[in-house]
C-alpha cells in the first residue's frame, strides 16, 4: 500500500506535462498505476484532491481532442486510451466510497462524462475498439457513481435523461446496452418512473426497455427495471398496454405473470398496485372475446387471443389468496364475464372438433409430445378464476347460481387432456360455491334428483357428495380394502 501511494506522488507532475505535451505512454502508464491504486480501500478513502483534479484535467483534454475524430492518427488513438483509463480510475474510486462520489460530482465529472458519451456515441459507426472502450468505461463510471448516492443519481438524471439513455439503449453495442440498463436501474425511483409517463421521448425510454426484454431476454437488468420499478406505476403500465404492439404487450404480461409466481412465497407485497390489478381485470373483460376467434386463421387474432390467455393466468394468480388483490372479487362484471366466457368456450367445444373441444390424449402428456397450443388449460383457468372469486364471498356465490354456472362447472368435471387439472379446479370451484350457501347446495340436490347432473364425475376423481343436516359436503371416497 505504501508503495502504491508513493507511486502517485508523480501524478501531479504527469498531469502538468499533459497540459503542454501530447499524450504519450508515460501518461497512460501513470493512469494505469492509479487505476490499480484505487482498488485498495485505504487509498480510495484517503486520495488527495489534487489527484481527482488531475483526472479532470486529463479527461477534459481528451474530450477536446475527441470533438474532431474524423482523422485517424496515433494522437487520437492515445487520446481515447487516456479517456478510457481515466474512466477506469474514476470507476474504481467510487466503489463503496460515498465521499469520493460526492467529490467527483462537485468537481463536475458528471456533466463532462455525459458530454463525452454523447460524442462517442455519434462516432460509433467507426467501429473502433478504442471508442467502444471509452463508451463502456464511461457508462460504468456513471453507474458506480450513482450507487447509494441520491445526489449523484439526480444529477446523472438531470444531464442524461432522456436523450442519452435512449441513445445508449438503442445502440448495437450489447455491452453498452447492458451497462446503460444497470445505470438506469440504479437511478430510477418512484418519482423518476412517473417522469417516464409525462413526455413522449421519456415514455420512449420505457418502451425501449420492454423491447429489450423481448429481443434480448438474457439482459437481467431490463427484467429488474420492469419488475422493481415499472410494475409499481399504474399509470405507466396502463400507458404501455394501451400503446404497445401485441408482441410487446405479451412480453409485459409474461413478466407480470412470472413476477407474481416468484414473489408469492416471499411476500404478498409484490410491488403491483391493486389499482393495476383492477385495470388488468377491466382489460380482460373488454378483450376476452378475442379468444373465440382462434379458429379464424388470422394470425393477428391469435396474438390478441394469447394476450387474453395471459391476462387470465395473471388474474388467477392474483386471486389465489393474495389479500392485496382480493378487491377483484368486487370488480364490476369480472365474475359474470368469466362465467359467460366459460359457457361460450364450453359450447363451442361441444359443437364440433376445434381448439376448445375436450380430448383424451393422456398418453402424450409428460412425454414431450403434449400439445403446445396456447389455448391449453384456458378453460381450466376460467373455472379456477370462478372458484377464486367465490371464495368466502356470498355475493359471487349467488351470482354464479343466477348465471346457471353451477351446472356448467359440474359439466366440466370430466378429465380433459386439453385442460389438465380442470377436474380438480372444478371440485375446488364447487366447494367454494357451496360453502355456507344453502341455496346453492339446494341447486346441487335438485340437479341430482332430476338427473341433469350426478356425482359420478366427482367419484371418478375420488370424491363423493354427502348430505348432512340439509347441507351438501364433498368427501373423499373410501377405497375398499384389497
Amino acid at each position: 500500500m505504501a508503495q502504491t501511494a508513493e507511486g502517485m506522488d508523480d501524478f501531479g507532475y504527469i498531469t502538468g506535462d499533459a497540459l503542454t505535451e501530447e499524450f504519450g505512454e508515460k501518461h497512460l502508464d501513470c493512469l494505469k498505476s492509479l487505476t490499480v491504486a484505487f482498488r485498495t480501500p485505504d487509498f480510495r478513502a484517503n486520495v488527495k484532491e489534487d489527484i481527482l483534479k488531475g483526472l479532470k484535467t486529463l479527461l477534459e483534454k481528451s474530450f477536446t481532442a475527441m470533438k474532431n475524430l474524423d482523422e485517424e492518427d496515433k494522437e487520437k488513438s492515445m487520446c481515447l486510451q487516456v479517456a478510457t483509463e481515466c474512466f477506469r480510475s474514476l470507476r474504481n474510486a467510487c466503489v463503496q466510497c460515498y465521499n469520493n462520489q460526492c467529490r467527483l460530482r462537485e468537481l463536475g465529472f458528471i456533466e463532462t462524462t455525459v458530454e463525452i458519451l454523447r460524442v462517442v456515441h455519434k462516432c460509433q459507426d467507426k467501429d473502433s475498439d478504442c471508442l467502444c472502450n471509452v463508451l463502456h468505461c464511461g457508462i460504468q463510471f456513471l453507474g458506480n457513481l450513482a450507487v447509494q448516492n441520491q445526489s449523484c443519481k439526480d444529477e446523472i438524471w438531470e444531464h442524461g435523461f432522456p436523450r442519452l439513455f435512449l441513445d445508449l439503449l438503442d445502440t448495437s453495442d450489447q455491452k453498452a446496452v447492458a451497462y446503460t440498463c444497470m445505470a438506469l436501474h440504479t437511478c430510477l425511483n418512484e418519482d423518476k418512473v412517473e417522469q417516464l409517463t409525462q413526455k413522449q421521448d421519456s415514455f420512449a425510454v420505457a418502451l425501449k426497455v420492454l423491447e429489450l426484454c423481448r429481443t434480448q431476454p438474457e439482459l437481467d437488468w431490463t427484467i429488474l427495471i420492469v419488475t422493481e420499478h415499472f410494475l409499481k406505476s399504474q399509470t405507466l403500465i396502463e400507458m404501455m398496454l394501451s400503446t404497445m404492439s401485441p408482441q410487446e404487450r405479451l412480453t409485459l404480461l409474461e413478466l407480470i405473470s412470472a413476477h407474481l409466481g416468484e414473489g408469492r412465497e416471499e411476500s404478498e407485497e409484490c410491488g403491483i398496485l391493486p389499482a393495476t390489478a383492477e385495470f388488468l381485470a377491466g382489460y380482460f373483460k373488454d378483450s376476452c372475446k378475442a379468444v373465440l376467434l382462434l379458429d379464424s386463421g388470422d394470425s393477428s387474432d391469435d396474438e390478441e387471443a394469447v394476450i387474453v390467455i395471459r391476462l387470465l393466468d395473471i388474474l388467477c394468480e392474483m386471486t389465489s389468496g393474495l389479500k392485496v388483490f382480493m378487491s377483484l372479487q368486487d370488480h364490476p362484471d369480472l365474475l359474470e364475464t368469466t362465467v359467460v366466457l366459460l359457457k361460450e368456450v364450453h359450447f363451442l367445444g361441444r359443437e364440433g372438433k376445434n381448439v376448445f373441444s375436450s380430448a383424451q390424449n393422456f398418453a402424450e402428456m409428460g412425454t414431450g409430445g403434449a400439445p403446445s397450443h396456447p389455448i391449453i388449460s384456458f378453460k381450466a383457468h376460467l373455472v379456477r378464476l370462478i372458484g377464486n372469486l367465490c371464495h368466502r364471498n356470498t355475493t359471487n356465490q349467488n351470482k354464479v347460481r343466477e348465471l346457471d354456472g353451477v351446472s356448467l362447472i359440474l359439466d366440466n368435471c370430466s378429465l380433459d387432456s386439453n385442460n389438465p387439472f380442470i377436474s380438480q379446479w372444478a371440485v375446488f370451484a364447487i366447494r367454494n360455491i357451496l360453502e355456507n350457501n344453502t341455496e346453492n347446495q339446494q341447486v346441487i340436490q335438485t340437479l341430482r334428483r332430476q338427473g341433469v347432473a350426478d356425482d359420478s364425475a366427482l367419484r371418478d376423481m375420488g370424491f363423493r357428495v354427502e348430505e348432512r343436516d340439509g347441507n351438501l359436503l364433498l368427501r373423499p371416497v373410501k377405497k375398499d380394502p384389497k
